[in-house]
């Protein structure tokens, strides 16, 4: 058992060189045998136990070659979910009580097992979610970076509190663990952020429901057995993959959640705040909801930018795994005295885009993550070329065989316009050109999100203006908007991009506990 005196600061897990030559084969190893491996079978787990669920099977698919089931999944039913329920409770007692350190081993001998299989976990993600080499890499290091981070947090949040001292008592704040709670976590992160909004509950002491997103059971499979193999004490995580209609219902609406930690839609973040915030009979508590949802964030690029840097780096932020992050850059925000350079120098990358699966390094652009997501990204674009939007590069499906779309940018995009208001989650990018530092901030903050966003320029008033004025939750100057590392960057956005919780910051443990008083006379 590790002690707080034998662990390291935290440093972010760095990425792999897929340059060196032994490490691309090493990769290419590690997809070979992934694919020999599909479809693979997810099960249920709940109390410690694999299970087959009450609802019956749902399959994931290679979005980049839909011919190819990448896992089987069990689907919970609403039985299993209040036996998972009822467990977890069971479990919560003992866990509870289980010292901070030792609940902190747990998660760090994750991160040293995933870090031995990394290959393996981004190898999966290469394949479910359509994401690249470099992508998957990422994912796999910020989940590693997640256990690492949460693990010392949890110890630290479990010290000493500060308190003022008065003479005759004797004085202690302590921070306890809320009880059971629901980790939903989207696709499109699915292995570092279901292991961020899981583990974290978890690291702080309490007890765990956690439903996969449907079009990635195969990934938080590998995961949960994952948890199985360091040995997490039998109903501390419970798996339940499922429908979000029987199963996510079912969980936050459950009187004995204490909490919901969600990532995903702004519509689906809605939906289940107004369900989380109804008092059920026999519910004592309000439950917390901690969110992190959409965002239509910006690139603003003025006058005096480094136009070749900031070509590379919206380039980078609009299209990096098909424009489906969160914090991906979706409008472009260019001075009218830099705009036509910078379009002539972002076009020839955007159609120079290599497509294709991304099992094969050369390829940047893959397929989106199924056809729904797609076809809703289509009729974003039709509705830009009915509402007078310039389509400068790409606009159409590029392949039958999986869900691609071209990479695609729109000029002459006006502030009402559909692309510049409505989240597509796809690669594409609305131009907007402005006169004036001033309109551009005005511009920026024109959403009903605020996730992030990045101000490009040199000039020193400028940015101090733009530190102050531009609102998003993260907000980077002279750098792409994407790429938030733990520890580095606490992630977390205003308004309707969610609760602002800054997940891998220092206040996100303390989402998940209470703090108790307790004072003594002498």
């Amino acid at each position: 058992m590790q002690t707080t005196t034998e662990i390291t600061p935290f440093t972010p897990e760095p990425f792999t060189d897929f340059s060196v030559s032994e490490t691309a084969d090493a990769f290419r190893t590690a997809l070979e045998k992934m694919e020999k491996s599909f479809p693979t079978v997810v099960r249920l787990w709940i109390d410690g136990e694999d299970l087959e669920g009450g609802s019956g099977t749902s399959q994931s698919m290679d979005p980049s070659d839909t011919d190819r089931v990448v896992s089987s999944a069990a689907k919970a039913s609403k039985d299993d979910v209040l036996k998972a329920i009822v467990g977890a409770h069971k479990a919560f007692g003992p866990w509870s009580q289980t010292s901070a350190s030792e609940r902190a081993e747990y998660l760090f001998k994750a991160a040293r097992t995933m870090r031995l299989r990394k290959h393996e976990f981004s190898a999966m993600m290469v394949y479910e979610v359509g994401k690249s080499w470099a992508e998957a890499d990422g994912d796999t290091a910020e989940a590693i970076d997640f256990l690492e981070f949460y693990a010392r947090e949890a110890m630290r949040w479990d010290r000493s509190q500060p308190l003022t001292r008065i003479a005759g008592e004797d004085n202690e704040l302590r921070y306890i663990p809320l009880g059971v709670g629901a980790a939903i976590p989207p696709w499109n992160f699915p292995l570092a952020i279901m292991v961020g909004v899981t583990m974290a509950p978890i690291a702080a002491g309490n007890c765990m429901l956690m439903k996969c997103a449907s079009d990635s059971p195969g990934i938080a499979g590998m995961f949960v057995d994952l948890m199985k193999e360091v040995g997490l004490p039998a109903g501390v995580l419970q798996f339940i993959p499922g429908s979000g209609g029987e199963v996510g219902d079912t969980i936050v609406e459950h009187p004995q959640i204490r909490f919901i930690n969600f990532t995903g839609s702004a519509e689906v973040g809605m939906s289940i705040s107004a369900k989380a915030a109804k008092v059920q009979e026999g519910q004592i508590w309000l439950k917390r909801f901690v969110a992190e949802m959409g965002g239509k964030d910006f690139m603003f690029i003025d006058e005096d930018a480094d136009i070749d840097k900031a070509v590379m780096h919206t380039y980078s932020a609009a299209f990096g795994f098909q424009g489906q992050k969160c914090s991906a850059c979706s409008r472009l925000i260019l001075h009218e005295k830099i705009h036509d350079e910078f379009i002539e120098k972002f076009l020839p990358l955007v159609e120079a885009t290599t497509q294709g699966h991304p099992s094969d390094p050369k390829h940047f652009l893959a397929a989106m993550i199924n056809e729904k997501a797609m076809n809703e990204a289509l009729a974003g674009i039709e509705s830009a070329k009915k509402e007078g939007n310039t389509l400068v590069a790409g606009g159409e499906r590029a392949s039958d065989k999986g869900w691609y779309l071209q990479a695609t940018v729109f000029t002459d995009v006006k502030r009402g316009d559909t692309i510049w208001k409505e989240e597509l989650f796809a690669p594409v990018v609305a131009v907007h050109k402005v006169s004036s530092f001033e309109e551009g901030v005005s511009a920026a903050n024109d959403t009903i999100y605020g996730l992030t966003g990045a101000y490009f320029g040199k000039d020193e008033d400028r940015i101090a203006q733009a530190r102050r004025d531009l609102h998003a939750g993260n907000l980077y100057i002279n750098r792409k908007c994407t790429g938030a590392l733990v520890g580095v960057h606490p992630f977390g956005g205003f308004n309707l991009s969610g609760t602002d919780s800054k997940a891998g910051g220092r206040d996100y443990l303390g989402l998940f506990l209470q703090a108790k008083l307790i004072s003594r006379a002498k």
